[in-house]
């Protein structure tokens, strides 16, 4: 079959399209954080029944990442992505309407499926655009975008929802989604999933894939273990005050954007240690905090550490899937966004298990505990590596076809077994 071949700026129109739909996405997912009073006192519910609008959705991405990217394999990328921005659309319209809280957590679930695939596909497709020596700061600028629904997105939304009710800014993403989604289905050819440039990893692995799924889950549990935490511990160890605590999460989410943007750009160049990088800047963070947080010049330091690596880790985690993926790399993607979002649960879980137990900072502990098992897993599979990461892509796609109901099990345990 013979791929059409968009012209440049349909690329660079296609490229942008994603990363506002990654923006929208992680906007839409973490928006309720910003809300929870607003719809609590709407809908009349318990704020611990908004924050399940958070864990709820944090849980079916993790739990339908692979099952759903399996299903569709076959699909066409440019019919997977539309249908996705389409569900974003109607679910954030839905979620803006509902007069029930029971109707709003199905919008939101409806949401998470979409994005549940969303991470696995667009990567394969954003990277695939380009030259492979550009793989990198491709998947760098899609976690630029996807960051900073942090630093713009959910303060822009908590800042719209006190001006004009939480059903405005839950309604921007059907906005946004609209956009990419008539951008994506104009520009973006359509041709079988495998005949795609990134369908198929330059440097198969199947030992590597599994060292970069385990040490992105535990780095993902280690961290959440200690922020789903923060405040508590910024005002109990550290001393600041409520208005000081809000300067410092601004502080956290731009050093979250720098990190990605600084990963992004070496990305290309030091693809082999980019991932342990992250993962040991995320561990001195977590572990500074808990060592120092009661001096609040340290406690700054460690914290724009931690966020500065917080980021970067699933970027590069992505970034790795594309190279060592042992079947197609939409399913690899998948198990690792799966994986991650796992982590994320359990590490806020265990976090909530630490505190009866021992005061915030031995939450911190736990975590950075969990993010230098990381490391270890890290520096065990280069022990073992048989190769070099990064090789040239030629011949790849022979290699590549392994049993992808082999990957499709692989991916699935590592959630279940460890627990986004």
């Amino acid at each position: 079959m013979v791929t059409t071949h968009p012209a440049s700026w349909h690329k660079a129109a296609v490229l942008g399209s994603l990363m506002l739909a990654a923006f929208t996405f992680n906007t839409a997912e973490n928006l309720p954080v910003g809300l929870l009073e607003l719809i609590s006192e709407s809908l009349r519910v318990s704020l611990s029944a908004v924050g399940l609008l958070v864990t709820g959705y944090g849980v079916t991405v993790a739990v339908a990442s692979v099952p759903i990217a399996h299903v569709v394999r076959a699909v066409p990328r440019r019919h997977v992505l539309t249908g996705l921005l389409a569900a974003l659309v109607v679910s954030s319209l839905v979620a803006a309407l509902a007069t029930s809280y029971w109707l709003l957590l199905v919008a939101r679930l409806l949401t998470a499926l979409a994005q549940a695939l969303f991470w696995a596909v667009m990567g394969p497709v954003a990277v695939g655009l380009f030259a492979p020596e550009f793989r990198g700061r491709v998947v760098g600028a899609l976690s630029v975008a996807g960051s900073l629904a942090l630093v713009l997105g959910v303060p822009a939304g908590t800042w719209l929802g006190r001006q004009s009710g939480w059903p405005v800014p839950v309604a921007m993403p059907a906005a946004l989604g609209l956009v990419s989604l008539v951008t994506i289905a104009v520009l973006l050819p359509t041709s079988q999933p495998e005949d795609e440039p990134a369908a198929y990893a330059t440097s198969p692995d199947v030992r590597r894939f599994g060292t970069v799924l385990a040490a992105g889950t535990l780095s993902a549990t280690g961290a959440f273990a200690g922020y789903t935490y923060i405040v508590k511990f910024l005002g109990d160890v550290s001393g600041f005050s409520p208005s000081t605590v809000s300067a410092l999460f601004v502080v956290f989410g731009v050093a979250c954007l720098a990190g990605v943007s600084i990963t992004g750009a070496l990305l290309d160049r030091f693809p082999q240690s980019a991932l342990p990088t992250a993962v040991a800047t995320q561990a001195v963070g977590i572990l500074g905090l808990y060592a120092a947080g009661s001096d609040p010049v340290a406690t700054v330091l460690f914290l724009v550490l931690m966020g500065g690596a917080l980021g970067p880790v699933f970027m590069t985690t992505q970034h790795a899937m594309l190279h060592c993926a042992p079947g197609r790399t939409d399913i690899a993607l998948a198990a690792n966004s799966g994986a991650y979002n796992a982590g994320i649960a359990v590490g806020a879980a265990l976090g909530g298990l630490v505190l009866p137990l021992a005061d915030v900072r031995g939450a911190f502990l736990a975590g950075g505990l969990l993010t230098v098992g990381a490391c270890a897993v890290l520096l065990g599979g280069r022990l073992l590596s048989r190769g070099p990461l990064h090789v040239p892509a030629a011949g790849s796609r022979s290699t590549a076809r392994v049993d992808e109901t082999d990957l499709t099990s692989l991916g699935q345990s590592h959630p279940s077994d460890l627990g986004r």
